[in-house]
């Protein structure tokens, strides 16, 4: 399967080559995450696409300055939502009802108990939650670049409170969760490049209950 041997030719880059991964390849990759399942289907984060240089380099100072920050081709940060809200709750069950064309009760049933939820709890605890709605979409963004032979490369290593500052994404009721530079690899300068990649064997990452 194509995508799983892709799968097995990517790996963290650690070195870029600062050469610009196509619009198309970009956009197919962002919509590989847009179409990730979330919880209630509430898709609960947005992605920021950064181009800017300088911006990358702001946001390099404070992810450990990491190189691939700036010499990748589009730096995708998701953000999750900050809180779970009636408004966004409604917005997203609104939409639901206006492309399906028509209402069902067991749905506005639904929409109610999250309205009933969400919106009363710790509003830490309902980003922790959003977030990993937005880690979802994350991974499938990296299998999709992977199947477009674009490296991607996770990282956690960053102030998020900076990043947040930087993007002004707490006026927008976002918080960043993780980063992704995307782009193509620059083997001579990447220690990584040509290790082999170590997995745990199937064996011991199942267990199949019959």
């Amino acid at each position: 399967m194509e995508l799983l041997e892709n799968l097995k030719w990517r790996y963290a880059t650690k070195a870029m080559s600062g050469e610009k991964v196509d619009q198309d390849k970009v956009d197919r990759i962002i919509e590989a995450a847009r179409l990730a399942p979330t919880s209630s289907g509430l898709q609960p984060f947005e992605i920021i696409v950064v181009k800017n240089q300088e911006v990358k380099k702001k946001i390099k100072t404070i992810a450990w300055n990491q190189p691939i920050i700036t010499d990748c081709s589009h730096l995708l940060v998701f953000a999750a939502w900050d809180t779970y809200t009636a408004e966004r709750i409604n917005y997203m069950f609104d939409l639901t009802n206006e492309i399906r064309g028509f209402k069902n009760e067991g749905w506005e049933n639904y929409r109610q108990m999250l309205l009933d939820s969400y919106p009363q709890k710790d509003a830490e605890e309902n980003f922790n939650h959003a977030a990993k709605q937005a880690y979802i979409a994350f991974s499938q963004a990296i299998a999709a670049a992977a199947f477009e032979k674009v490296d991607a490369t996770p990282v956690e290593g960053f102030d998020p409170d900076a990043v947040d500052e930087i993007l002004g994404l707490r006026e927008k009721g976002l918080r960043s969760a993780v980063l992704l530079p995307i782009g193509y690899r620059q083997e001579e300068n990447d220690w990584l490049a040509n290790l082999v990649k170590v997995r745990k064997s199937t064996e011991d990452l199942v267990t199949v209950i019959e």
